[in-house]
């Protein structure tokens, strides 16, 4: 199938209607936001960045829940409760989490004096019952972790709605649903820019190359299926602009680079803010560890949104879900680096996060990978990559 084949149908066929329809309870949900962010014009001073080691602070692995159809989010019956399932976003749960939050509490068939019980204390998990407490339920979430221990917690925190979202053979009929997640979310996100501790903000990236650049999606991974580029098909008003540095600004030793703006979420600052919210508006957390189907039984609740994440794997027995692993790093905070680096001919990436460099390895062998395990020696790697890149810089 090719790429732009999906398109048809999708991008114009009521997606506007679709915006203002499925999402009562706040009507600015049906504005789209026109304006995409802009770049200067001239390259910014770059503080070097202190790649070493010795300032790893900590090392984390997350998995994350591909389902080559995307999400499951739909409602199902269970004995006398209603389950309303949210999971399986791939790499896009941080990004599309609003939406899909929006798109879970739709589902919901109930009195607003009826309770909610939401199982996961994720992105999504959080994000869903903050969006059920705004419609009117009283809401409780039930979860084994919360965080900073919860895997979304390790995840690397960046604006990207489409990656590992859906493969391209299925990317026609989810194309419209993405669409309504992804603006819904964004145009959410623009409300949280300039909170205090910058839970959401803009950050100025750089990509490398050593070949020209082919704009084609997806990882480009040996091993894993084709992605639609959603974002460049879809979403071509919010997208922002990158501009190709030219050669006498460039301060990189590779040949090839671009400049663009990205979206990054500061995860430690944005979770703390998402339960404070979710507190404030009398929600209660509730420490439980579900096993089976059947526990869902267990509930006192008849309404309930299942937010597991890759947990579903196990708990549901679904085979449908995919584990993708991802290792990061962080180093120790540089408030003075306002930048970060995608490379991702040498497999690594860095993002300035405000509580430490976000330094990512990526690898063969991620896909279809459940192993959690931390490998030391992957994450010196590309601390040792991100070095030889700051010693090539003119």
């Amino acid at each position: 199938m090719h790429r732009r084949r999906f398109l048809q149908g999708a991008a114009g066929s009521g997606i506007a209607a679709t915006l203002g329809g499925c999402v009562t309870a706040n009507p600015s949900s049906s504005q789209l936001p026109l304006s995409p962010a802009s770049l200067s014009l001239s390259l910014p001073e770059l503080a070097p960045i202190n790649a070493y080691p010795d300032r790893i602070i900590s090392t984390n692995v997350c998995t994350r829940p591909f389902r080559a159809t995307g999400p499951r989010i739909e409602t199902e019956t269970v004995g006398n409760k209603t389950l309303i399932h949210n999971y399986g976003h791939g790499g896009s749960g941080w990004s599309l989490s609003w939406g899909t939050a929006a798109l879970a509490e739709s589902l919901i068939n109930a009195d607003k004096q009826t309770p909610v019980a939401v199982v996961g204390c994720g992105a999504v998990g959080l994000t869903t019952a903050i969006q059920c407490q705004r419609a009117g339920y009283k809401v409780t979430i039930y979860a084994k972790e919360q965080p900073p221990y919860v895997r979304s917690s390790y995840a690397t925190g960046i604006w990207s709605p489409d990656s590992r979202i859906v493969t391209l053979a299925n990317a026609q009929p989810f194309a419209e649903r993405w669409q309504w997640m992804a603006r819904i979310s964004y145009l959410r996100f623009q409300t949280l820019l300039g909170l205090a501790g910058n839970p959401v903000e803009w950050t100025t990236m750089f990509r490398l190359a050593d070949k020209p650049f082919d704009d084609h999606g997806g990882h480009n991974i040996p091993g894993e299926p084709a992605y639609p580029n959603y974002r460049k098909e879809l979403l071509s008003d919010l997208n922002p602009k990158a501009r190709d540095v030219s050669p006498s600004l460039n301060p990189f030793a590779t040949p090839h680079v671009r400049q663009f703006p990205l979206l990054m979420f500061n995860i430690s600052a944005y979770s703390q803010y998402l339960l404070d919210l979710f507190y404030r508006s009398g929600g209660q957390i509730i420490d439980r560890t579900l096993t089976s189907m059947a526990d869902f039984q267990q509930f006192d609740e008849s309404v309930i949104v299942n937010c597991t994440g890759y947990g579903a794997k196990a708990l549901l027995n679904d085979d449908s879900i995919i584990p993708v692993r991802g290792q990061t790093c962080k180093l120790m905070p540089q408030p003075e680096v306002k930048y970060g680096i995608q490379y991702f001919d040498r497999h690594t990436s860095v993002y300035p996060r405000r509580d430490g460099l976000l330094v990512q390895a990526g690898a063969e062998g991620d896909f279809n990978n459940p192993l959690a395990n931390i490998d030391p020696q992957e994450s010196i790697k590309a601390v040792e990559q991100l070095a030889a890149i700051m010693a090539e810089m003119k």
